[in-house]
Formats: C-alpha cells, sequence, structure tokens
C-alpha cells in the first residue's frame, strides 16, 4: 500500500510528521475501501449461489459505482436502488454502462433500506439477488476494512483518521489497528454522532473517537472554503481528495492541528478512501 508524505510550515513548526495511505491508487474503477467492503460480500453472494448483487445509494453513491463495475468483472448481474427522482449524470451513466440496473424509489421509501419487511419486498422482487447494505456496511463489510492497513507499519503512528458515512470502514480500522494509536473518524454526515452505535456493534475496543463538525452542511454538501482547500491540496501536495469524504477529514485535520496542540510532536496516518469520481459533480 502506497504512503504519502505531507509536508508543509505548520507541520514542521508542530513537528507533525503526517503520511497519507493511498487507498485512491489501489484500482482505476473499483478505488479506496469499496473493494474491501466488496470482497466477502461477493464471496457470501456467491457461496449462497446468487448470480446477482443489489445494494442502495444516492445518486453519486461510490458505493453503487464499484459494485456495478465489480458485477461486470465477475459476470454478475448489478441491481442499484436509487434514492430519488431519476436523474442523469455520469456516475449512473457508468453504472448502466457496466450492466447495472437502476431502480428510483421515493426518499420516504429509501429510509426504510433496514426494514425487516421492506428487505423482504426487495427479495420477493429479485429474488436470485444478494442484499449488500447501504455502502457496505455489514459484519462482512468491516471485515473486509480489517485489511486496510495490512502492510503498514501501525507502531509508528500516534493517530489514525479516516472520514465515514456508514461507519464500516472505520469500524475494520478500529478492529486492525494497535490499541496504541487513536482513531479519529471525522463524520461526512450532519448530526454523525447517531452512528456512534452503529460503530460500537462491530468492536469493543474504546481508543478511537468521532468527529463530528467538519460536515459542511451534510452529506455531500459543500462550499468555496472547501473547494478552495482541495484545489489547494491538490496544487501543493499533488494529491486529490473528494469533496464528499476526504476533503471534509483533512480539512477538519488540519484546523484542529492548527487549533489544538493534540497533535504535537505526533505521527499520524489519513487514509484516503478514494471516491474521487464523485467529483465530477463539480464540473
Amino acid at each position: 500500500m502506497q504512503l504519502s508524505s505531507i509536508t508543509n510550515g505548520l507541520l514542521s513548526q508542530k513537528n507533525i510528521a503526517l503520511d497519507v495511505l493511498r487507498l485512491d491508487l489501489l484500482h482505476p474503477v473499483i478505488s479506496g475501501n469499496k473493494w474491501f467492503k466488496l470482497k466477502y460480500n461477493i464471496q457470501a453472494a456467491r457461496a449462497e449461489n446468487k448470480n446477482g448483487l443489489l445494494s442502495f445509494g444516492g445518486a453519486y453513491s461510490n458505493h453503487l459505482h464499484a459494485l456495478a463495475y465489480a458485477g461486470k468483472e465477475f459476470g454478475m448481474k448489478t441491481i442499484g436502488i436509487i434514492r430519488g427522482e431519476r436523474v442523469e449524470n455520469p456516475t449512473l451513466h457508468d453504472c448502466e454502462k457496466w450492466g447495472m440496473q437502476l431502480c428510483y424509489i421515493s426518499r420516504s421509501d429509501y429510509r426504510l433500506k433496514t426494514d425487516e419487511h421492506f428487505l423482504a419486498g426487495i427479495q420477493e422482487k429479485f429474488p436470485h439477488a444478494y442484499i449488500i447494505p447501504e455502502g457496505g456496511n455489514n459484519a462482512l463489510g468491516v471485515k473486509g476494512c480489517t485489511e486496510i492497513l495490512d502492510g503498514v507499519d501501525m507502531e509508528k503512528y500516534d493517530f489514525i483518521t479516516c472520514s465515514l458515512g456508514t461507519g464500516a470502514t472505520f469500524a475494520g480500522l478500529i478492529d486492525a489497528a494497535d490499541t496504541k494509536a487513536q482513531l479519529l473518524g471525522f463524520t461526512a454526515v450532519k448530526n454523525g454522532e447517531y452512528l456512534q452505535s452503529s460503530i460500537e456493534q462491530y468492536t469493543s475496543k474504546r481508543n478511537w473517537k468521532l468527529i463530528t463538525n467538519y460536515h459542511f452542511g451534510g452529506f455531500a454538501k459543500k462550499n468555496p472554503q472547501l473547494v478552495s482547500f482541495m484545489m489547494d491540496f491538490r496544487i501543493k501536495q499533488g494529491i486529490e481528495l473528494d469533496f464528499v469524504y476526504n476533503a471534509k477529514m483533512m480539512f477538519g485535520l488540519f484546523n484542529m492541528i492548527e487549533q489544538t496542540t493534540l497533535f504535537d510532536h505526533k505521527k499520524i496516518l489519513a487514509v484516503h478512501t478514494g471516491g474521487l469520481q464523485g467529483n465530477r459533480s463539480l464540473k
């Protein structure tokens, strides 16, 4: 796994070492944390003799984008349950190009995506499909994410940071990380405190904390300050960040470095979870 070291005056002034774990470089399409969350779910689908994969997401879902491509590569049908009215965008165009059947449902129905009776109805409609929760957020998705840190010398780091939407990736990192490291999860959603209980069901460790105040208005929301930070980071560090997840995490991390002494004289590993295809909505 590739690491990129970040250098700037603030880090030097505070004697902070910051490395970025470049999951965005793993694959041109199934990038970042997506493959880790899919691999064991795909294995389970095959073990159950399912010939299709079904999951949920919004119109710019990185998860569905990766699922559609994985289905094409593994010769499996894919179905995407899309939140809200039908729209046209590059993400969904890719999904359809790779063979995904798109089904649009109302936002009120979408909120039932974890309801037992709702899922039974979905399974009845698509009996040959293996259902994967939104974002790959299940025990098999978390299991895959425990492998993200394989090959990383975790003894080096005092902090590990990650952006999160459903919490599966962060839960996997917590489970895999050395207990001496403190893990900080930057929520990409507004009022992200609710993710605490979701993560706790997958780990008994307590060396982690959610940072919930860098959501920039809510999931997939942005403002000129965030976009400017992304552009500056790309120019100075040569690393592109996506505005939905990683830019918010990195902005929050640098803001905390500037405003507090928490990270002074420490070593930080920031996990870049990919998802750069979503940046196409900025153009």
